[in-house]
């Protein structure tokens, strides 16, 4: 899946929720300051202070994101997220959350490839899927 400009912009304006499921099914969502896309495929995320979503992603990397504000962007990402605690990636992170405020220290980078975008806009249109 493609992201667009729109998509884009709304998941690095916007505050986003993740969400996580362990081996047992049991679910996690915690919000996300820092996101933000990569590219057109894949977004970007700085583990500052995760712990039941990091355990959760390691047990099962299927993920998937929402948006904030559903009226003004009314995106769900899903996919799926590899843990990256060194090189290119994790450096990159590192320099944007310090960048950002000097105390944070991220343990991990987290990148989602997005495989599938919904929409979570109120209406009729409501959980179908974006083209």
């Amino acid at each position: 899946m493609t992201m667009t400009d729109e998509m884009m912009d709304a998941i690095e304006k916007d505050l986003v929720f993740l969400a996580t499921t362990s081996n047992e099914g049991i679910p996690n969502v915690v919000p996300i300051g820092f996101a933000r896309p990569i590219d057109n495929t894949s977004i970007l995320i700085a583990d500052n202070y995760m712990k039941k979503t990091r355990e959760n992603i390691e047990e099962n990397p299927n993920v998937s994101i929402v948006t904030k504000n559903a009226q003004k962007n009314p995106y769900q990402f899903k996919g799926t997220a590899e843990i990256f605690e060194s090189g290119k990636i994790f450096e990159e992170v590192v320099e944007w959350a310090q960048n950002v405020m000097t105390k944070l220290n991220p343990k991990a980078a987290i990148v989602v490839k997005v495989t599938d975008v919904y929409s979570v806009k109120p209406g009729p249109d409501a959980g179908e899927k974006v083209d």
